[in-house]
């Protein structure tokens, strides 16, 4: 497989990731983001667990959809994440997502 075939490749999957996304997004409340994935969830809880030289954050969440390439189901009925890295929270608004036209992929 020459490179430019598995470019083309790629792009597709991240498109029809995008897709998703964009699909699914109103279905969710909370937006969370750590260094290594970016998940939606109905429900997330963010605990500070402090050790004698350090801390982390533990991540409880359910209802989740995970932003990855490569699952097969990006559907999950819970998921935990232990990280000693920033976790970031947004609540999401319940009014219906909108993708603004200039930035529509359909035509």
């Amino acid at each position: 497989m020459d490179d430019e075939v598995f470019e083309d490749y790629d792009r597709e999957l991240e498109l029809a990731l995008y897709r998703e996304y964009r699909d699914v997004v109103s279905q969710f409340q909370y937006v969370i983001e750590t260094e290594r994935r970016f998940y939606l969830a109905n429900e997330v809880n963010v605990v500070r667990r402090d050790t004698e030289h350090d801390f982390y954050f533990e991540i409880s969440m359910s209802d989740v959809w995970v932003w990855d390439i490569y699952r097969a189901d990006r559907f999950v009925k819970a998921v935990r994440v232990l990280t000693f890295k920033d976790v970031n929270v947004e609540e999401l608004s319940r009014r219906d997502f909108h993708l603004p036209e200039e930035l529509s992929l359909d035509s």
